[in-house]
């Protein structure tokens, strides 16, 4: 799918970040605390105040604090560590399922390799710590393009101080709700603003004449690392029997907050000619067969029904 790089690339970056934790100094040396690198870029930070605290993740957002963007993908707090000392993290690793030790190496202003990824210190305290995920190509920071942060919650600061747990710490933000109620309000109101839902609709046949499986986008390798966004637009695989004629077609169906699917457009070149006759055919069949064999219940992100956008493959038999 056209996200599957992205959110390959994305994903990785920001799991191997969170390997970077605390900074500090030994006063017996005269090293300075370094917290930020808003108040002093110019101290070589040391993680010793922290090691050994253990860190959940619990939010990763976008600059503006919402964790959507526009196209509906979500950034998700996944990562757990803690930090061992001043070259080394304790990682938890999902492919592995256990947590694994990753190299930390301090580069300058707050800026860190970890685990072969670069971020950047914003924040760090025994409660808290805040990554911003940097892009780098070649040997060039993107500065522009550097828009996400993590923050981290140290597990005693969510347990005793916030007096709840991880999973009710990682909940979407009341800015994340207001974001997806704006969205929704403009897809409404402009069809080509609708937006990928984070829970996809369901399509279920009614019809013994009509079987739909959903495609995998998603390589096994990549499922293994967590990278199991292929909500963004899903796909189906459409067989029908005893059609009007054979015919086999693939395009877009746009699925509003209703449930009703409208043809879009066909996801292949068409020559010119043909073009007219092509996308009736394909609308025909929206509104012929899969209105009529298909039960829809609509796309939705935090509980919020939105015009969806799905990509059917559709195979037809002529009944003989």
């Amino acid at each position: 799918m056209r996200y599957t790089n992205f959110l390959y690339n994305f994903i990785a970056v920001a799991a191997i970040c969170l390997v970077l934790n605390s900074c500090g100094g030994d006063k017996k040396k005269g090293n300075k605390i370094y917290t930020s690198i808003e108040t002093d870029e110019s101290v070589k930070p040391t993680f010793k105040p922290v090691w050994g605290i253990k860190y959940t993740e619990v939010r990763r957002n976008f600059q503006n604090g919402v964790s959507f963007n526009d196209d509906g993908y979500q950034l998700e707090p996944e990562w757990k560590f803690s930090f061992v000392s001043d070259d080394t993290v304790n990682i938890y690793h999902p492919r592995r399922s256990r947590f694994v030790n990753a190299p930390v190496m301090f580069d300058h202003d707050s800026l860190f390799n970890i685990a072969w990824a670069w971020v950047r210190l914003r924040k760090l305290s025994k409660d808290s710590i805040v990554f911003q995920v940097m892009k780098v190509e070649g040997k060039e920071l993107m500065r522009d393009k550097s828009v996400v942060y993590m923050t981290m919650y140290a597990n005693d600061y969510i347990k005793n101080v916030l007096h709840t747990d991880t999973s009710h710490a990682k909940r979407p933000t009341r800015a994340d709700t207001l974001f997806i109620k704006h969205k929704t309000e403009l897809a409404l109101r402009d069809t080509d603003k609708a937006f990928a839902a984070r829970d996809i609709a369901v399509l279920t046949s009614k019809s013994k004449n009509l079987t739909i499986e959903r495609v995998n986008n998603i390589k096994d390798d990549e499922e293994q690392e967590g990278l199991i966004q292929d909500y963004m637009l899903p796909e189906y695989n459409i067989r029908i029997k005893n059609a009007y004629d054979d015919f086999k077609y693939a395009f877009s169906v746009r699925i509003d907050e209703k449930g009703t699917l409208h043809y879009l457009r066909s996801v292949n070149y068409i020559f010119p000619e043909f073009l007219k006759s092509s996308n009736k055919a394909m609308k025909g069949i929206v509104d012929g067969y899969l209105k009529a064999y298909l039960d829809v219940k609509p796309g939705t992100t935090l509980g919020i029904p939105h015009p969806c956008f799905i990509i059917v493959n559709v195979n037809g038999t002529k009944k003989k």
